[in-house]
């Protein structure tokens, strides 16, 4: 198939655009319009109308050649291609085809049909679907190099011929067949190394520098100036620029847009925070493997969050602690579509208020999927259509009407490579098989660290490509969760009881030990006079998690304790020993601490119901220690604090005091 040369020399500019378009033969690239932005209100420095990369596209399509483009994760490869074959060839499809996540039956299979001639059964090759789109169309074929031996060899024959089986893809449309990949060995599963396939492609390896991922970010923000954003970036080391990618930027800028830490939009890669550090030097001999550069993570944040300030982006902060984070995120998410990560130890409540605040913000529930149970037949399975192509029927709750969010728990346990392989076009592309998910709002992984309690976790290692596609990613503690009200809500006064213990009576060791789920379990047990004991972790060999349950035990036999409960029972009393404290010393004794101990520790719902109680004790308390309830507070405890200390001054008043 014959198509009109591009010019790739042709320069536009804002006036000749409208002109260029109408005089551009039927077929060849349209040149692309200049749309003014606050970062760049006239076209940068050097501007043609086309990058490298895409003049690339444009020369490979003219040519009727096969392109083969390497280059780094997240530098707007992929992004380069959807957005210029839309904006530069009139309808003309762009069949996106991620190698990684194919099996052998997804692109070619046998089946038998019905010959129209002689009416008997015959057995036929059915190509996938998405390559009869019904116009023209460019075929790419993203992580090339990572696809299994046998999908190599399907693709080795598009690339070379263009042809799948039987089928011609020139006759089904195709203009253009381009692979694209990284060719770090950490992600790829194979090399090219046959002259025979080498010897079919023209290749372009290409930096950040040769896609226009600065002003496609710029067109997406209109309103922002980025300049002092990108000056920042392009004053980093090499090794910088390359862990901070383009991809990564864009999260970043997401993070602060929303009021969250720039350091959340930083890829947690196999369990850890992604550290900005220069290369290693060279060791006493010259050779490679010198000491790693310090880690200049904060430091960069900080500037880049000053870029962002300067440009219009008010409040951006590099690592300010966010109160009630997991809300936060899972609220940004179904609001702006991300794709996000919440880490955090086994049992804190993670799943349980996923999907609580799903229900809240969607009213349905979210798609649930576990990983360790979740086949490849659970998302989807290849079906031959009567049209005589290969199609992939999606699950059910994939195609179901309505705004919906998928929850995969346990993401770093996945069952198998192919299931997981298949789970990645999702969170990457928002689509399953090609197709996009209709109305999906958010997708929200929750995985476990690689290490807990000084033990090894069963959890699979990751690659910086495949952890910087989480918009944000969020590493919590078992504080971070509010599943106390929750048990307080579900099992009353006892649930305070055994929480008290909790926050008092354990270290942090053992707060570690004994997850909010082994304290429903022990609540549980406790209320069939079932031993506690037999709630805790198993170890193996007759030993259960090292938590001794003697205080516990005080505590459910009523022995003297102080908690909330016990101030309420003796206001005055414990009024009268802060008043004496406070005339002792400024900073107070042992009964200033109990008291800010029991108010520091205690649910929103406790203190509600103890209002008076804790206005009381609040007039008596040294300043120094008023002053911290407020700090790092959530919404819900900042609103409780403000009607305490208001209560506090009207007390202070009956008293006749200032």
């Amino acid at each position: 198939m014959n198509h009109p040369k591009p010019d790739l020399r042709r320069t536009v500019t804002i006036t000749d655009a409208a002109t260029d378009e109408a005089n551009t033969p039927a077929g060849a690239p349209r040149a692309p319009r200049w749309r003014a932005t606050k970062t760049y209100p006239e076209p940068p420095e050097g501007w043609t109308g086309a990058s490298k990369l895409e003049s690339f596209i444009d020369a490979m399509i003219d040519l009727g050649l096969t392109g083969q483009v390497f280059g780094e994760h997240g530098i707007g490869k992929t992004s380069t291609f959807v957005s210029h074959i839309a904006d530069a060839y009139e309808d003309t499809a762009l069949v996106y085809v991620p190698a990684a996540n194919l099996t052998p039956d997804d692109l070619l299979i046998n089946a038998p049909v019905r010959d129209p001639h002689s009416d008997e059964l015959v057995l036929r090759q059915l190509i996938m679907d998405q390559l009869r789109p019904g116009r023209r169309f460019v075929l790419l074929i993203d992580d090339s190099l990572q696809a299994g031996d046998t999908i190599q060899s399907q693709l080795m024959q598009v690339a070379c011929n263009w042809t799948l089986g039987e089928h011609d893809l020139r006759e089904l449309g195709c203009i253009g067949v381009f692979l694209s990949d990284n060719e770090a060995l950490a992600e790829t599963s194979a090399r090219r190394s046959d002259p025979a396939v080498l010897d079919r492609m023209a290749t372009l390896r290409v930096t950040a520098s040769d896609t226009a991922w600065r002003v496609k970010l710029a067109a997406k923000n209109p309103r922002l100036d980025l300049k002092p954003y990108y000056r920042v970036w392009a004053s980093q080391t090499p090794e910088v620029r390359r862990l901070l990618s383009p991809r990564t930027l864009e999260h970043l800028l997401e993070c602060a847009r929303e009021g969250l830490p720039l350091l959340w939009g930083l890829p947690l890669l196999n369990g850890e925070r992604l550290a900005l550090r220069d290369a290693p030097g060279k060791d006493k001999d010259g050779r490679d493997g010198g000491k790693a550069g310090a880690d200049r993570t904060h430091e960069i944040l900080g500037r880049l969050a000053a870029a962002l300030s300067e440009g219009g982006v008010a409040g951006a902060n590099a690592d300010v602690p966010v109160p009630d984070p997991v809300r936060r995120v899972v609220r940004a998410a179904l609001r702006n579509r991300w794709a996000v990560l919440v880490q955090g130890p086994p049992g804190c409540g993670k799943t349980e208020i996923v999907k609580q605040l799903v229900r809240e913000e969607l009213n349905a529930d979210p798609l649930y999927f576990s990983l360790p149970v979740t086949n490849v037949e659970d998302l989807c399975a290849p079906l031959p259509t009567e049209a005589g192509t290969l199609d992939n029927l999606m699950a059910a709750p994939f195609a179901a009407a309505g705004p919906k969010a998928i929850v995969w728990d346990e993401y770093n346990r996945p069952k198998d490579k192919a299931a997981f392989a298949r789970l990645m076009e999702i969170t990457q592309e928002w689509s399953l098989a090609g197709k996009p998910i209709r109305e999906l709002r958010a997708q929200i992984a929750l995985q476990n660290p690689p290490y807990h309690l000084g033990r090894k976790m069963l959890v699979a290692r990751n690659n910086i490509a495949q952890a910087s596609r989480f918009t944000v990613s969020l590493d919590i503690t078992p504080e971070d969760i509010p599943a106390n009200e929750w048990l307080i809500s579900t099992y009353g006064s006892v649930a305070e009881t055994f929480l008290e213990w909790w926050k008092n009576d354990i270290d942090d060791e053992g707060r570690g030990w004994i997850t909010k789920r082994t304290l429903e379990r022990m609540i549980k047990l406790h209320g069939r006079g079932v031993p506690m004991e037999l709630g805790k972790m198993y170890l193996g060999d007759g030993e259960y998690a090292p938590v001794p349950l003697g205080d516990l035990e005080s505590r459910l036999a009523s022995r003297p304790v102080t908690g909330l409960s016990e101030l309420a029972a003796d206001p005055q009393g414990w009024a009268e020993r802060l008043r004496v404290a406070g005339a002792e010393s400024a900073e107070g004794n042992d009964a200033t601490d109990t008291v800010h101990r029991v108010l520091a520790n205690a649910e929103v719902s406790q203190l509600r119901r103890h209002v008076d109680v804790v206005a009381l004790m609040l007039l008596h308390l040294p300043p120094r220690l008023k002053a911290t309830y407020m700090i790092g507070a959530a919404e819900e405890a900042q609103r409780f604090w403000i009607d305490a200390f208001r209560r506090m001054q009207e007390l202070a008043s009956e008293d006749g005091r200032s």
